[in-house]
């Protein structure tokens, strides 16, 4: 009983930890000055602009290439869903890097090739770099939905004479329409949290601003216009949260017999996004890699990410488990558990901006390593909490249950029940949370020691300061850190996929 309290009372301070940096926004943001020279309709119509563009970018992508890799016999299946998932694990900043340094006047193709490439800078090259980066939501949770439908139904919608493309139309996509919705919605949550696609794509959208605002020592507006760029997270979040997928019972499963020419299209157009979202910033970096090798690159640079992203892990899974031990304990611990998914929506920019303000108070957490360490893991805590989380809810709380009814006190059924059970979980969760820290950009550049650079942040710095050879190292490494990221996603989805057959 003392043992779950302590959870419980832990679970709680970490709960209110998580919603400080909300709170002191709030603050921020009332006596800052409403004034922003008139350019409030275009940032937000900028910002708008971008993720409903982004949104439908991705419906056409996701969609259609989630119905001919869920139904169709493609040659090479796995490898191409592989293919087609992999832009998500990609920083969209790596890619607006190599598509702003590729495309253009004095751009990487013409000097290549010899032949003028049009600009990707705008509304238009944002839109391009964010759908080929985030198309994989909307094709995930499409291929889920469509997982369980049952043949009969476009069956008996042929024999009445609608064609096979109608049929698609009219009676498959519309059971499915809640997980297009679904994976839509993450789409714009992705893009209205996003930093560096549209500050290397000069797009005025909230979160470039706030961080302008934030280097012209405009505290106090940066935090209104994080509330204003909160607000419409929680409202995408709020849509999620309804956005539920009707389960069907499941029958035969469907078959597209697909012509020779339609097959050759589809597998064209993964190759094409293939080529677009992974090739072509390989292709970049590796040139400038080739042409001018290391300069300007301090291996403690990659030693500081690791080691912050390290102490991130360490100290993130360690909140973790009074969260998912309390929320598998009652119902007040499934409420301070949804309240630590809330760092997840916040955007690195938002949190980066409340947790200077934090440090600004109090003194000795300003310009820390801790201070960083502090922001990844609230975060990324949801990740840590998830992944330990499952293996406690599956079976923990019984077996810990069968523990203290032979006579094991509740310290020594969590050593030698509760932990062992989780570890599993704690591995997957440090991992992810260190992946993800190390590719953190926007809460880095705010939060981060003086004189402490990191790898993503100096592939910032080279950009910044226009010196794009010098991001080959940085780049090719944070490529290096998002192809780990898709090997372990795809090794726990066969683990997990293992253990339902078993």
């Amino acid at each position: 009983m003392i043992f779950r309290r302590i959870s419980w009372w832990l679970s709680g301070l970490i709960a209110a930890v998580v919603l400080s940096p909300i709170a002191v926004l709030c603050a921020l943001g009332l006596g800052a000055d409403l004034d922003f020279g008139g350019s409030l309709p275009r940032i937000l119509g900028n910002t708008l602009a971008l993720a409903a563009l982004t949104m439908v970018g991705a419906v056409l992508l996701g969609v259609p290439l989630a119905l001919v890799t869920r139904y169709a016999s493609l040659p090479g299946q796995r490898f191409w869903v592989a293919l087609l998932c992999a832009p998500l694990a990609v920083p969209s900043y790596l890619g607006a890097f190599a598509f702003f340094a590729a495309f253009g006047p004095g751009g990487e193709m013409t000097a290549l090739t010899g032949i003028a490439t049009p600009s990707v800078q705008g509304l238009a090259g944002a839109t391009l770099v964010m759908t080929l980066y985030t198309f994989p939501f909307v094709l995930l949770s499409t291929r889920a939905a469509l997982a369980g439908l049952d043949a009969s139904v476009v069956d008996a919608a042929r024999t009445l004479g609608m064609s096979l493309p109608m049929a698609l139309l009219r009676v498959v996509l519309p059971r499915a329409r809640n997980g297009i919705a679904a994976g839509a919605l993450l789409v714009a949550l992705y893009t209205l949290s996003d930093f560096g696609t549209p500050a290397i794509m000069r797009l005025d959208t909230f979160t470039r601003v706030i961080y302008v605002e934030y280097n012209a020592f405009g505290l106090g507006q940066a935090a209104l216009l994080s509330l204003q760029l909160l607000g419409l997270v929680a409202l995408v979040l709020l849509l999620e949260a309804r956005t539920r997928t009707p389960r069907e019972r499941p029958g035969r499963p469907l078959s597209l017999h697909l012509s020779p020419a339609v097959k050759v299209l589809s597998l064209l157009a993964a190759v094409a996004i293939g080529l677009a979202a992974l090739a072509l910033p390989v292709a970049v970096f590796t040139l400038w890699l080739l042409r001018d090798g290391f300069t300007g690159f301090d291996p403690s640079y990659l030693l500081n990410s690791v080691y912050a992203s390290l102490l991130a892990a360490a100290g993130t899974v360690l909140l973790a488990l009074p969260v998912a031990l309390a929320a598998s304990a009652g119902r007040s611990g499934r409420l301070f558990e949804r309240i630590a998914y809330l760092g997840f929506g916040l955007p690195g920019i938002v949190l980066g901006t409340a947790l200077v303000y934090i440090g600004l108070q109090l003194e000795f957490l300003y310009q820390t390593l801790a201070l960083l360490v502090i922001a990844y893991m609230i975060r990324f805590l949801p990740l840590a909490v998830g992944a330990v989380r499952a293996p406690l809810a599956r079976n923990g709380r019984d077996l810990s249950g069968a523990a203290r009814s032979l006579g094991a006190s509740p310290l020594e059924a969590f050593r030698r029940v509760s932990l062992p059970l989780s570890l599993p979980g704690i591995v997957a969760g440090a991992a992810l949370v260190f992946l993800e820290a190390m590719r953190e950009l926007p809460a880095t550049l705010l939060l981060r020691p003086t004189g402490f650079e990191t790898v993503g942040t100096y592939l910032w710095r080279v950009y910044d300061a226009g010196y794009f050879g010098r991001g080959a190292v940085p780049g090719l490494l944070l490529m290096l850190v998002s192809g780990l990221a898709v090997m372990l996603m795809i090794a726990g989805e066969e683990r997990l996929a293992h253990r339902s057959t078993r």
